[in-house]
């Protein structure tokens, strides 16, 4: 029956480092608990696992290694799948997804070739936040206090020339969607920004040696 089924996906880990961390089971240990829970009382768990294995960050280890970042990343995936085999998770290695392999990014490539004929898909220059010491852009949500969450170093914010889809075509439709979904509220409210639906806003200013407002 379709309600026995479960399709349960954690975060997937980054193989621009060589090794995991006691944070990766910390992601992996509460789902893999429920999962098994779940499994226990007759469902269908389906928990596939993968990594994520684009962007500056493998960039930057191939080049502090000095090796080829194929070379670097495929080695380190090689290395966490012992890890994470050796948790003793109940992930389904027959369904791996690997994100720097081409049977996978092909469809991400064709994807957005789609977004861009339908012209969804735009290129313009924007700030970002700029971490000089990791030599990447970060999330508003990687920042804390001004600083990269990773190295602690003060992030910048500089132009880059960069490429958008048009979300806000379907910002209606995207914003409706969250209330049919059993998240978190503070979850929600992350989704609802970067969505990023905006109609003005009210201002009341006071007047000094007055008592009205404006």
């Amino acid at each position: 029956r379709l309600e026995d089924k479960i399709y349960q996906l954690e975060m997937f880990s980054y193989p621009s480092g060589a090794k995991l961390h006691m944070g990766h089971w910390y992601n992996y240990s509460v789902p893999d608990a429920w999962g098994r829970f779940k499994r226990m009382t007759g469902h269908n768990v389906f928990n596939p696992m993968g990594f994520d294995a684009f962007g500056l960050p493998a960039e930057n280890y191939a080049i502090k290694t000095g090796v080829h970042p194929k070379d670097s990343t495929e080695k380190n995936i090689e290395t966490m799948i012992k890890q994470i085999e050796a948790i003793g998770g109940i992930f389904d290695w027959d369904n791996d997804v690997i994100t720097c392999r081409e049977e996978y990014y092909k469809w991400t490539q064709w994807m957005f070739l789609q977004l861009y004929k339908h012209n969804l898909a735009y290129k313009k220059e924007a700030p970002v936040n700029f971490c000089p010491s990791c030599n990447t852009v970060l999330a508003n949500e990687q920042l804390v206090g001004g600083e990269c969450e990773r190295c602690g170093s003060v992030v910048l914010r500089k132009n880059l020339s960069q490429w958008f889809f048009k979300i806000t075509n379907y910002a209606e439709e995207l914003l409706s969607g969250l209330d049919e979904i059993d998240w978190p509220e503070k979850t929600k409210a992350l989704q609802k920004n970067w969505i990023g639906k905006s109609v003005g806003a009210s201002v009341t200013f006071d007047i000094k040696g007055s008592d009205k407002t404006f």
